[in-house]
C-alpha cells in the first residue's frame, strides 16, 4: 500500500529535518505552487510534496469517482500518505479547499497531526442569510459549474485572474490558468463541484488540534468574514490577516507567507 500511495500521489520528500510538514494544494493546483515557500522549510523539517488523484502528475488511473464524491475522500489521501511516510507530529498546511480536507484528516486520525495551517480556508462558499457570509450566492456557483461545462478554457482564463487579484502581476494569473488547463476537465469539474457545494461548518467544533489561519486582506474566494467566522468557531485557532491580496498568498507574496508560518511555528514551540 505504502508504494502504491507514493506512486499515486506523486508524494516528494526534501528537507534535511525530522519534524514533517506537508504542503497540500488547492483546487486545480499541484504541487509546484509550493516552490517559492517550501525551500524556506527544508533546513528544519521534512517537507512533503504531493499531488491529489486526478491533479498535477498523480496516477489519474486511481481515480475513483465514489472516493472522491465528497472532501473525506481526499482526506483519506491525506492519511494514506501519512501512514506510508510513518509520520509523527505533522505540521499540515493546506491552500484553499486543502483547508478543510485536513480538518477532516486530523478530526478523523488526530494522533498524526501537531499543528494545522490554513491558507484562504473557507468552510462554505455559499451565503446563507441572514446569518453566514461565504462570498457567493449559489447561483454564482451553478453558473461558474454550468461555464466550466460549456468552455472549460474560458472558464480558466476567467477564473484565474479572480483568484489571483494581482494584476499588475500577469504572470501569476497566467500560470494558474495553465494549471487549471492542464487538469484532466471531467475530474477538475467533479472536484469543483464537491469544492464549492461542501459545508464543513458543522465540523469545525470537533477540530482538536490547533490551527493557524492565514487570511488575505483582499480575498474573494474566502473573504474576511470568513476567516473570522473560522477563528470564532475552531477551537485553538490563531487568526493572522496579511497584507497580501488574492487567494494564492504562496504565489503572490511568498515571504510574507513565509515569514507568518514561521513566527507560528515558533510561538508554539515556546514553553
Amino acid at each position: 500500500m505504502s508504494q502504491n500511495t507514493i506512486s499515486r500521489n506523486n508524494i516528494k520528500v526534501t528537507g534535511r529535518g525530522t519534524q514533517p510538514l506537508i504542503f497540500a494544494h488547492g483546487f486545480g493546483c499541484d504541487q509546484n505552487m509550493w516552490r517559492f515557500v517550501a525551500p524556506a522549510f527544508e533546513d528544519d523539517y521534512r517537507v512533503v510534496l504531493f499531488d491529489y488523484v486526478g491533479s498535477g502528475r498523480s496516477d489519474l488511473s486511481a481515480y475513483n469517482p465514489e472516493r472522491y464524491s465528497s472532501l473525506n475522500g481526499y482526506a483519506e489521501d491525506i492519511l494514506d500518505i501519512c501512514n506510508a511516510l510513518e509520520l509523527e507530529d505533522v505540521i499540515f498546511v493546506g491552500h484553499s479547499v486543502s483547508s478543510m480536507i485536513g480538518l477532516l484528516a486530523a478530526i478523523n486520525e488526530p494522533e498524526f497531526f501537531q499543528r494545522l495551517v490554513f491558507v484562504g480556508p473557507s468552510p462554505r462558499y455559499i451565503n446563507e442569510a441572514p446569518d453566514y457570509v461565504g462570498g457567493f450566492e449559489r447561483r454564482d456557483i451553478e453558473e461558474l459549474l454550468h461555464t466550466m461545462d460549456k468552455n472549460y478554457i474560458g472558464w480558466a482564463n476567467f477564473l484565474a485572474p479572480v483568484i489571483m487579484k494581482n494584476p499588475d502581476r500577469p504572470e501569476l494569473s497566467k500560470e494558474l490558468t495553465e494549471s487549471f488547463c492542464s487538469t484532466d476537465p471531467t475530474i477538475a469539474r467533479r472536484f469543483a463541484e464537491v469544492t464549492f457545494f461542501s459545508d464543513n461548518r458543522r465540523d469545525l467544533p470537533r477540530l482538536t488540534v490547533p490551527s493557524l489561519i492565514l487570511q488575505c486582506s483582499e480575498d474573494l474566494i474566502a473573504p474576511m468574514q470568513v476567516g473570522e467566522y473560522l477563528h470564532r468557531n475552531l477551537p485553538h485557532s490563531t487568526l493572522r490577516v496579511m497584507k497580501a491580496t488574492g487567494h494564492c498568498p504562496h504565489m503572490s507574496a511568498p515571504d510574507e507567507t513565509i515569514a507568518v508560518i514561521k513566527d507560528y511555528l515558533c510561538q508554539a514551540s515556546l514553553p
